[in-house]
């Protein structure tokens, strides 16, 4: 199954299920959204600087040996996430957990104007850091620009 299929599928069930946000889950998500959203400011700020072999670094092991250089992860990421690497607005929002992943959403408008919810997921490294373990962006209804 192709990467973009993957991605469009999980985007789907995202819309059709409700968040499987577990209470206890959800607190943990939050004490850690501090940390997650240091680690996804500083590879906005990578993005914003071109600084690709940085913003590189703030991705997972799994995401890293998925797209195996910067330059490939950079294709992908303009080439598909353009709101999240050139947002015209980029907001917090409290952290949750999802199917057991912790997960930190931002209300970003990209270069288009266009409103979405951006659900970061992040992984928990052996030193107790964070790293972004993919990025799924999903249409809003509840909010306008």
């Amino acid at each position: 199954m192709t990467t973009r299929l993957v991605r469009c599928l999980l985007a789907v069930w995202l819309l059709a299920a409700p968040l499987a946000i577990v209470s206890d889950g959800a607190a943990r998500a939050d004490d850690d959204s501090t940390a997650f959203q240091a680690v996804i400011s500083a590879q906005l700020d990578a993005f914003r600087h071109d600084d690709w072999p940085a913003a590189f670094d703030y991705a997972s092991p799994g995401i890293r040996a998925q797209f195996g250089d910067p330059e490939t992860f950079r294709n992908m990421v303009m080439g598909g996430y353009l709101p999240v690497a050139r947002p015209r607005v980029f907001e917090y929002e409290p952290a949750i957990v999802v199917d057991g992943r912790p997960t930190q959403p931002v209300f970003v408008v990209g270069p288009d104007g266009i409103a979405r919810r951006a659900l970061y997921f992040m992984e928990r490294q052996p030193d107790g850091s964070w790293l972004i373990d993919g990025c799924t962006l999903l249409p809003v209804a509840d909010r306008t620009t």
